[in-house]
Parts: C-alpha cells; sequence; structure tokens
C-alpha cells in the first residue's frame, strides 16, 4: 500500500515544470514585449543553418540572445566580438532548458564596446613605437631544427599543434613552454615562456609557435598584454601567433613575424610534410643521374672519336680510363658532399650512385677493349704473317697495279719476317685482276 503525502499548504498550487516555463514567458511577453537592450556583443557565432547565438553584456549582467537566419540575413553589418549594439526583440523562455534568452529581431551598432575601444588605443601606442613594422619581421626557416611551443597544457590548441607537427615533421624536437593562456596571470606567464625559450641552448628552437584556441575577447585579453607585446619583439628567432579563430585578431598577432588564422596552421606553415620533401629529394636524385648520364655519354663519345684516329689505343685507352675514374671520384665526392646535407633519401642516394657509376665504368671498358682488339685485328703484319707481301718501288710507294710494272723493273718486296730485292720477268694481266710477275 502506497501513501502519498502532500507536505505543501492548503490551497497552494504545485505547477509542472513546462507549464511553469510556459507561464513565466506568457508574463515576459505580456509585461516587456517588445523590448530593445543595450548591450556588448560577447561570444558572437554563427550556426551552419544560419541562425546567430550570441550574449549581450555590461557591467551589471547578462542576456543570453538568439537571432534566427531570416532576420540575420537583413544585417548591414557584421556583427563582432565587443560591439556595442541594440537588440529589439522579444524575450522568451526556452522551454527544453528553462533558460531566459532574446529572440533578436533586428540589431543596430551603438558605439565600441569598452574593452574593444582600449584595444584600438593600446594599437595605436605600440604601432605608433614601430613593434608592427613589417620591416623588422624576419622569414621562417625552410627546415627548422627544432621548435619552441607556448600554450597551456589543458588547452585544445596543444592537441591540435602536437597532432599536426607528429603527423607532417615526427623528426623535428618541439620544446614546450607551458603557461596560462587565459586570466589574470596569464600575461606574466606567457612572457615568462617565451623567454625561457629565448635561452633556450639545446636545443635551441629556430621558431616558435604562440598558440590558444578561440574564445571572445575577455579569453584573449591575455594576448593584448603590451608587455608580452614588447617580449614578442625581442624574441631572437621568428615568432608565429596562431590566437583563436580567423576572424580574431589581438595585439600579438601583429607583434608576431606571422599571422596563422587557427592554432593547426601555425603547425602548418613551419612543417613542410615528409611527402613535399621526399619529392624534392627524388627530383634532385633524377637531376643528379641525368647529369652522371650525360657526362658519361659525352665522354663515350670522346674515347670513340679517339679510337677511330689512332693505330695502337692502348697507351691513350689507359689515359682515358684514368681521366673517367678521376672523374668518377670528383663526382663521386660531389654527390656525397650534396647528399649529406639531405635527409634520408639522400643517403640512400649516395649509396646507390657509386654503384651505378661503377657498372657504367666496367661497361665502358669492356667497350674499349672490344675496340682494341678490332683495331690489332686490323694491324698490316697480321695480314703478311698469313703469306701476302706489300710491294714496292724504289721511292717506296706501293705498288698495287700491274700497270705499275715493267718487265726487268726491280722491286722490293716487305715480308712478315724480312725483306727481299726482286726483278719483274713479265706482266700479264688477268680477268679477276692484276697479277705480280714471277720474282727473280
Amino acid at each position: 500500500m502506497v501513501i502519498e503525502h502532500n507536505f505543501s499548504s492548503p490551497g497552494a498550487r504545485v505547477w509542472a515544470v513546462g507549464a511553469l516555463c510556459r507561464a513565466v514567458a506568457d508574463t515576459l511577453d505580456a509585461r516587456f514585449n517588445p523590448v530593445t537592450v543595450r548591450g556588448e556583443i560577447s561570444g558572437f557565432s554563427r550556426a551552419a543553418s544560419g541562425h546567430c547565438y550570441f550574449g549581450l553584456k555590461d557591467d551589471a549582467g547578462q542576456l543570453r540572445c538568439a537571432m534566427f537566419r531570416r532576420s540575420a540575413s537583413l544585417l548591414d553589418f557584421s556583427p563582432r566580438e565587443g560591439d556595442q549594439v541594440e537588440a529589439r526583440g522579444r524575450l522568451a523562455v526556452y522551454e527544453p532548458r528553462g533558460d531566459l534568452q532574446l529572440v533578436v529581431e533586428s540589431l543596430t551598432r551603438a558605439g565600441q564596446g569598452a574593452l574593444f575601444e582600449q584595444f584600438l588605443q593600446r594599437k595605436a601606442r605600440l604601432e605608433a613605437l614601430g613593434l608592427f613594422d613589417n620591416e623588422r619581421k624576419r622569414p621562417l626557416p625552410v627546415l627548422p631544427r627544432a621548435i619552441g611551443l607556448v600554450t597551456s597544457t589543458g588547452a585544445a590548441a596543444l592537441h591540435d599543434v602536437a597532432t599536426a607537427l607528429r603527423r607532417r615533421v615526427p623528426h623535428i624536437p618541439v620544446v614546450l613552454a607551458p603557461a596560462q593562456v587565459q586570466g589574470a596571470a596569464a600575461p606574466a606567464e606567457l612572457a615568462r615562456a617565451l623567454r625561457s625559450l629565448y635561452a633556450l641552448r639545446d636545443p635551441a628552437p629556430d621558431v616558435i609557435l604562440l598558440v590558444r584556441g578561440g574564445g571572445s575577447i575577455e579569453d584573449l585579453w591575455a594576448f593584448n598584454d603590451e608587455q608580452l607585446a614588447h617580449v614578442i619583439v625581442q624574441s631572437p628567432v621568428p615568432v608565429i601567433c596562431g590566437v583563436g579563430h580567423e576572424t580574431d585578431f589581438t595585439i600579438a598577432d601583429f607583434c608576431a613575424d606571422l599571422r596563422a588564422p587557427t592554432p593547426t596552421a601555425a603547425a602548418e606553415l613551419v612543417s613542410a610534410s615528409r611527402d613535399t620533401w621526399l619529392g624534392a629529394l627524388e627530383l634532385l636524385e633524377g637531376r643528379l643521374e641525368d647529369a652522371v648520364t650525360s657526362r658519361l655519354d659525352a665522354l663515350a663519345q670522346r674515347l670513340d672519336r679517339a679510337s677511330a684516329r689512332m693505330g695502337r689505343p692502348s697507351g691513350i685507352v689507359a689515359r682515358q680510363q684514368l681521366g673517367c675514374a678521376h672523374l668518377a671520384q670528383r663526382l663521386h665526392h660531389a654527390a656525397l658532399a650534396r647528399l649529406v646535407r639531405g635527409a634520408e633519401a639522400q643517403r640512400q642516394l649516395q649509396q646507390r650512385l657509386p654503384r651505378a657509376l661503377a657498372q657504367t665504368l666496367a661497361q665502358r671498358d669492356n667497350a674499349l677493349a672490344h675496340a682494341a682488339t678490332r683495331l690489332q685485328l686490323l694491324d698490316p703484319s697480321l695480314v703478311l704473317q698469313r703469306g701476302y707481301a706489300w710491294l714496292a718501288d724504289d721511292r717506296g710507294h706501293a705498288l698495287g697495279s700491274i700497270e705499275q710494272l715493267e718487265p726487268g723493273a726491280e722491286i722490293n718486296a716487305r715480308l712478315a719476317d724480312g725483306q727481299a730485292r726482286m726483278k719483274v720477268l713479265d706482266t700479264r694481266r688477268t680477268r679477276s685482276g692484276p697479277t705480280n710477275g714471277s720474282p727473280e
């Protein structure tokens, strides 16, 4: 048996939650609507649906606001963090959460908020001091040896940056200098973290990332600190500032050597992907191989022309081989000196190049040996050893036709192992060609 007790006073009404929310909404509608509210925009965001959500605040309070797509499409300006505006609409209760909100139907400018005015004044003062001059800003290193990182250990920006760097340049060390990125103590901690990276020597970072995620102008106010701006300018290496979202700007952005729209973009600016470098190395490898091949082909052509002009090529071949070996050694050292400065793919190319050179030179040596053999076979002395004789007159002119001989003429005959003096007894032309007379 269940006994229910009613502890409410006699005659008091017990509200259902939804009914009470609707009653409050009806009371607000009857009492206040339509209503116009002046305040400073905080936490403005535009959803993919086109609806806008933000807060209106002053020193005494804050009101949640929603502006639906139709009303937002009629705006004649782009609302930004810190804008002082007048919002006209209807107070309502968002019943699923019981939240009080202002459904904005029109929004007009009413001047800029106090924080934003302070930001503009500080920006103008630091700009007059030359802290934003482009002449003092430095280019980023192409391939940093180490990367410095300043952010909060609990920030999502740390995860985003670490993920991007691990994916793109896992071989580059990252030095984290943790600091608060929001609150009254944040400017001093950010300055201290930057100075600690400036003094670091092993490893000394070649570039520094100063990052945090998005937020309202109050959340990002630490990066508008004037002392922090001077510390950023004193950096001995380039500083990339990736604070907030693409539409957020801080004093630190203007002082840094480069501004990134997001923390992830800041990481990508200093980390050309490994595939990019490997592609560049492959291109250099192809160019080097083409240059070596072209050089070897030119040398081979020179050897061929020299072989065609000479009778006994052994001495010249030896000199050419020595020259080829010297060129191969120079190419080998030049390739090693260049490849040592590269990454792992370059070292692999260094290991392959000597074997390729040795194989190519061995092929050239075989070709030269074959050419030498062919030239040796054309040596006239070998022809004489097969029973032929070389005939000449008294002046040493070669006799190759029967018409050059007269009966009774004396001629010289050179054989494989000596010379003989001969006398022509008779001459007779044959159908297949001239025939020498009988020797004396």
